[in-house]
């Protein structure tokens, strides 16, 4: 499915396709400069790691699971009434169906994509939806440094630069899920939008049971 391009960073190539680059284009054009680095590193902090615990994914199918995964935070492509994570999924497999991509491999881009926010699940599941949030674990969490190395780490940042990414990927969320609190519920950026947004109350799981319509 895949050739391969000079543009090779870390020993890690990204695939010379039309896919890829007009994945890349309607990334770049969609989101700002700090979800399109992070995504793009994302890519390859997901193909270290991979490489280092023996997964091979479809190189094409993690780059655009990794370059897709938080295009449902932007203005272009964000609704108001589901999970970002959703959002960008239903984007990628969209795009994915509309280059031919089989509907099984799409299947698994969209997996990728709604599952990066889902500690451990992804990790039992297939390299395209694993390594995106593995990806994801270096470059928002800072997990998995050891696996990826000091010199790809300074390879893949001088090439998609972070300055001050913690406290600027952290308002991307905000911006992005704001508009839309409850579908933060039993999710990680619940905990973004109790720091960040005023006036938001966290839903609480037990509160929900306890207040059903059931009796009992």
């Amino acid at each position: 499915m895949t050739t391969t391009s000079p543009h090779e960073i870390a020993g890690v190539t990204v695939p010379d396709s039309a896919l890829v680059r007009e994945a890349t284009e309607l990334v770049r054009d969609a989101a700002s400069d700090v979800v399109y680095h992070h995504s793009r590193r994302v890519f390859f902090w997901g193909s270290l790691r991979g490489r280092a615990r023996g997964l091979a994914a479809d190189p094409e199918l993690l780059y655009v699971g990794a370059l897709f995964h938080d295009l449902g935070l932007t203005e272009r492509y964000r609704t108001a009434d589901q999970r970002f994570e959703i959002d960008a999924a239903d984007e990628a497999r969209a795009f994915l169906l509309r280059h031919g991509i089989p509907a099984g491999s799409a299947d698994l881009v969209w997996q990728g994509i709604a599952l990066h926010t889902t500690p451990e699940i992804p990790w039992h599941m297939a390299p395209e939806v694993a390594l995106v949030t593995a990806g994801v674990e270096v470059d928002v969490l800072g997990l998995g440094l050891a696996e990826v190395g000091d010199e790809a780490l300074k390879q893949v940042v001088a090439e998609h630069p972070r300055p001050d990414f913690k406290r600027r990927i952290l308002a991307e969320f905000t911006d992005g899920l704001a508009h839309r609190p409850a579908t933060t519920f039993g999710n990680v950026k619940a905990d973004v939008l109790e720091r960040y947004a005023p006036g938001y109350r966290r839903e609480n799981f037990v509160d929900i049971i306890l207040n059903s319509d059931w009796s009992e």
